[in-house]
């Protein structure tokens, strides 16, 4: 089990990313959040087998077909959240 953060730039907000991102990570059985941010970026907190997250990685890098992203930074997070039992959308 690992936890990572994803910050995606790019056109990312407006385009249903998060309700993407949102039914990807479900199918790869992760836990987490997805939130807009004030940037015009999207935060991806998730946390799962290193498999899922790599294939969420990958996932985030193309987007949904409206989308356009840029880049996408990771970050290692330590811990794992137990407050997570589903994956979440945050509001904006």
């Amino acid at each position: 089990m690992e936890t990572r953060a994803y910050h995606v730039f790019g056109r990312v907000q407006r385009v249903g990313f998060r309700w993407w991102t949102h039914r990807v990570a479900e199918e790869l059985g992760l836990v987490g959040d997805v939130r807009n941010l004030p940037d015009g970026s999207v935060e991806v907190r998730a946390a799962g087998a290193l498999e899922a997250l790599d294939a969420l990685e990958r996932a985030l890098r193309e987007g949904p077909p409206s989308s356009r992203v840029e880049r996408v930074a990771v970050e290692l997070l330590a811990g794992h959240p137990t407050a997570w039992t589903e994956f979440s959308i945050g509001r904006d």
